[in-house]
């Protein structure tokens, strides 16, 4: 995109799009009462927990939580950037997306995918056409690679030499800031710019949807690092993408499974041999947000590390993070190798048939989440089974209520020989994820609760809006919620038609987001008409509230150094 959408294009656009229309195209709904459902596109589920609302065009799951309007369903689902989202539904309207001609100071994102391409393309030309190619070619041959799986994942070759890549793509200073900000160069306290990767096996890193986001490159010598990958830039972050993943779903219609390994040659290695559902983190630790990504993608992921120690270190550390998202439909499991071998190896000395059984027999979750801690404490004895318990304590309580977390709690409880009943009185239980109903305003006297009971009802039917006079002595009370509640006021009374998709877009990226989102999720249990009075009391209570604060203010100064406007706002606030 040359320039920002404008907003009030997003608005109308909006007012316009059903997003059942968007959905059904992708996942068929079923009538459910008001809204829609089905089993969710984005985990394994066998009951529909995904429903759609057409009054709030709003999307929810209720089991994994995710949410969002057409927009947001059209980003999580077909990957697409917020440009593309917006692009896909104004062609599904007929509408023509205009673009304000404010541009950031930094090339346009797409800029940078094509730079990206580009070089990747030139690393497959040296690969077969640079003077020292000899030497790559052998060293991935050595490594048991086809010219087919070379092609498939578009390995190349860094050539030698300190400027190859900003002789060729750095023509200009705008062509220099950008393959600056595609992390493709590096600069040294004297300030000299060069190319980043040098002499190096180079591994073009897909995105979702296929595009290149950045590199790793991998030396032929002992010089380090051994790998090097792309800094961080506006497309490339490390703990949300996976090595493979875009070729793991290309090659795979349905991915029953997804294993986790630790490099892109282990990756490479294994679809060699056939085993094309294999994907590698980027140098850092499985992160919540790569497992989200996998949840889904596949009901099954398989962890797959090295039985040395630095091996079970790294899988403690991804069972850690794996804790919020366990239960459910999903299934973790640990697989470990033998001591001084990893996935390329022992594929090519096993083969893949004893590979993929070492994979159907790993280690499921609770059973390496046990093992692990009975390994620190001595379990023969009384101390050290107790000991046990207040070790499993903290992790318990991130694992989300249900029927898993409570097997866990039975096995803890067999593992300690004891029962859940006296377990029970020692763990603490999370707060189940239902969405909360709200009661009537007489429990809600002020404060928070009232405010955001308000924000919640103008969110959820903003035609009400009307029903709300002015708003200036509210602006003025110090409690949470109240600036969020006036500028929704404000911009429905300056944009009567928005529905909640588009009070939801318009806080995109925002800090009242994540707050919007979850009320929009909230069960209202009156009616409109019902809401409406609730909403008018609300206020009014507000209204109160502002007026008894400004008169404290005013009332605790000293008489003498009152104006004579404040003065006369005291006598105005008591008659």
């Amino acid at each position: 995109m040359a320039g920002q959408i404008p907003t009030q294009f997003i608005d109308d656009l909006l007012t316009r799009v059903d997003i059942v229309d968007v959905i059904d195209a992708r996942v068929p709904l079923k009538k459910a009462g008001k809204n829609l459902s089905a089993c969710c596109p984005f985990h394994n589920e066998k009951s529909p927990s995904f429903t759609v609302s057409p009054d709030k065009q709003f999307y929810h799951c209720f089991g994994c939580g995710a949410h969002g309007t057409a927009v947001g369903f059209l980003m999580e689902y077909d990957q697409m950037s917020f440009p593309e989202a917006i692009h896909e539904l104004a062609d599904l309207v007929g509408m023509t997306v205009p673009t304000s001609h404010t541009t950031s100071n930094s090339p346009a994102q797409q800029n940078l995918y094509d730079v990206l391409d580009k070089v990747s393309q030139y690393y497959v030309h040296q690969l077969q056409n640079n003077p020292n190619k000899s030497q790559f070619i052998a060293y991935l041959k050595q490594r048991g690679l086809s010219d087919q799986i070379i092609q498939h994942y578009d390995i190349g070759v860094a050539p030698d030499g300190w400027d190859n890549v900003l002789k060729t793509f750095g023509t200009s200073d705008l062509n220099r800031k950008q393959l600056d900000e595609a992390g493709l160069l590096s600069s040294n306290d004297n300030g000299r710019t060069y190319d980043r990767f040098r002499k190096r096996i180079m591994f073009p890193i897909r995105d979702r949807r296929g595009r290149v986001i950045g590199f790793g490159g991998r030396v032929l010598d002992d010089s380090t690092p051994k790998y090097l990958n792309s800094p961080e830039t506006p497309i490339f972050h490390k703990g949300h993408e996976l090595y493979g993943l875009y070729q793991a779903k290309k090659a795979n219609r349905k991915l029953e499974r997804i294993i986790i390994v630790e490099g892109y040659m282990d990756v490479i290695a294994l679809a060699e041999k056939g085993i094309t559902n294999a994907v590698a983190t980027l140098g850092t630790a499985t992160t919540p947000d790569h497992l989200r990504l996998l949840q889904r993608s596949t009901p099954e992921v398989v962890f797959c590390f090295d039985g040395d120690r630095a091996g079970r270190e790294a899988a403690w550390r991804a069972a850690e993070n794996a804790l919020p998202l366990l239960g459910g439909n999903h299934q973790l499991k640990f697989m470990f190798l033998p001591d001084g071998e990893d996935p390329d190896t022992i594929v090519r000395s096993e083969g893949a048939e004893a590979f993929n059984q070492r994979v159907a027999n790993a280690q499921n979750y609770s059973d390496f989440f046990f093992a692990t801690l009975e390994s620190r404490v001595d379990v023969t004895s009384m101390d050290g089974r107790a000991r046990l318990i207040e070790m499993a304590k903290p992790y318990l309580r991130h694992i989300p209520v249900g029927v898993y977390r409570d097997m866990l709690e039975q096995q803890l409880a067999d593992r300690a020989k004891t029962t859940t009943a006296i377990l029970n009185k020692h763990i603490e239980k999370p707060v189940e994820n239902k969405p909360k109903k709200f009661t009537s305003r007489a429990k809600h006297t002020g404060g928070f609760s009232a405010v955001r009971m308000a924000i919640t009802i103008i969110l959820q039917h903003p035609e009400l809006h009307a029903a709300v006079g002015d708003v200036d002595k509210v602006a003025s009370l110090d409690k949470p919620g109240i600036k969020i509640l006036v500028q929704m006021l404000e911009t429905l009374r300056q944009n009567p038609h928005l529905n909640t998709a588009a009070l939801l877009e318009r806080s995109r990226g925002g800090e009242s987001e994540a707050h919007l989102q979850k009320l929009a999720q909230q069960t209202l249990p009156l009616e409109a008409d019902a809401l409406k009075h609730e909403l008018i009391g609300i206020m009014q209570q507000l209204q109160h509230d502002a007026i008894e604060a400004r008169l404290k203010i005013l009332t605790d100064k000293p008489f003498s150094q009152l104006t004579q406007a404040e003065r006369a706002e005291i006598r105005n606030i008591q008659s």
